[in-house]
């Protein structure tokens, strides 16, 4: 984006990138994700909000688009503290183009209307203990490109003694992965295709990069959930989840995939609603592949939001729709029969 088209905001609420590291003649080479975009003096990355202001790099700082309380159940996490209070934060932007995107108005800038509130890190933080919050959640746009900034807001809330999260396209360098370890604890990944030209074409995005950062994220220790918007004729194929799920198994078998409906929205409209009989279709296919915990979203009656122990089919937490009804898992994730459930549990 050149300087002329960045909104104004992108001038004053900024700081110094950490993300990056200077290039010859001016320019510089952002780390912060998968892109590594070489920014010229004035100019900005395919995110639009980290850009070269004199040979330095600025990024997002001392704002939120929005701020609201939610269940974590709706990030998803669901191996994550059933039945907590998150209290989830955006900025604006993205590093993606996914012509699919429900938040369009906050990541891609549409219409310029934009609202920046100002916030301070320990504001947030004192805000979400307030509220019984357990986690506080960068969501919204793609946080790994307000990384800096969502680490501020992280290391106030551990002050608290609350959890971190991001809700991500898993975007990530190794740079930012280890930037992020200290502050960071919970990342939910979007695996939106299996098809490399599919996602270059619809999100602007590389597959290849997409695996290694899900790679990196389950090497580091990060708790990993993993959601896929299944639309029809785009990536719904039974050859296509197999492929996603026996990745997603051979990563480990016991990473929660969450299989969503997708409805139309901003540029796709032409594609109908997700049918349950596909998402259940894909949930079989995705458990024979060797997943353990497979859940089926935005489509109520489904019967497949609960938690149910692989070793004994008993239902440990059982949800319905964001809420959850019960949970008779123990102390660190036990199944009554003696199974230990991985997650947060406690």
């Amino acid at each position: 984006m050149s300087e002329t088209r960045r909104p104004a905001l992108l001038k004053t609420l900024c700081r110094e990138a950490v993300l990056y590291e200077k290039a010859p003649g001016g320019k510089v080479r952002c780390l912060a994700c998968a892109h590594r975009c070489l920014v010229a003096p004035g100019g900005s990355g395919r995110c639009a909000v980290r850009f070269n202001d004199g040979g330095s790099l600025k990024a997002p700082w001392g704002y939120v688009s929005g701020a609201a309380p939610d269940p974590i159940e709706k990030k998803p996490f669901f191996h994550v503290l059933p039945g907590a209070r998150t209290l989830s934060f955006g900025m604006f932007g993205c590093n993606f183009t996914c012509d699919f995107c429900q938040n369009s108005a906050i990541s891609g800038f549409r219409g310029q209307a934009l609202s920046p509130i100002a916030a301070e890190p320990e504001a947030l933080a004192a805000e979400a203990a307030a509220l019984g919050a357990k986690v506080v959640v960068s969501t919204y746009n793609e946080p790994l490109i307000t990384a800096e900034w969502a680490a501020a807001v992280f290391a106030a809330a551990k002050g608290r003694g609350l959890r971190t999260a991001f809700v991500s396209n898993g975007y990530a360098t190794p740079e930012a992965a280890a930037f992020l370890r200290p502050a960071l604890d919970l990342w939910k990944v979007d695996l939106k295709t299996f098809s490399p030209e599919n996602y270059r074409k619809a999100c602007g995005a590389e597959l290849a990069a997409v695996r290694t950062g899900l790679e990196l994220i389950a090497a580091a220790g990060f708790w990993l959930e993993v959601v896929t918007l299944l639309i029809p004729g785009f990536n719904d194929s039974g050859e296509e989840i197999g492929e996603m799920a026996g990745y997603l198994a051979g990563l480990s078998r016991d990473i929660p995939w969450h299989l969503t409906a997708f409805h139309p929205d901003y540029l796709r409209t032409a594609a109908p609603p997700t049918p349950a009989a596909t998402l259940l279709r894909a949930r079989e296919i995705a458990l024979k592949k060797g997943l353990r915990y497979v859940y089926c979203g935005n489509s109520p009656g489904t019967g497949c939001e609960n938690t149910v122990c692989p070793a004994c089919s008993r239902t440990l937490v059982e949800r319905r729709g964001f809420s959850v009804k019960a949970s008779v898992i123990g102390a660190g994730g036990k199944c009554p029969c003696g199974e230990k459930i991985p997650g947060i549990w406690n």
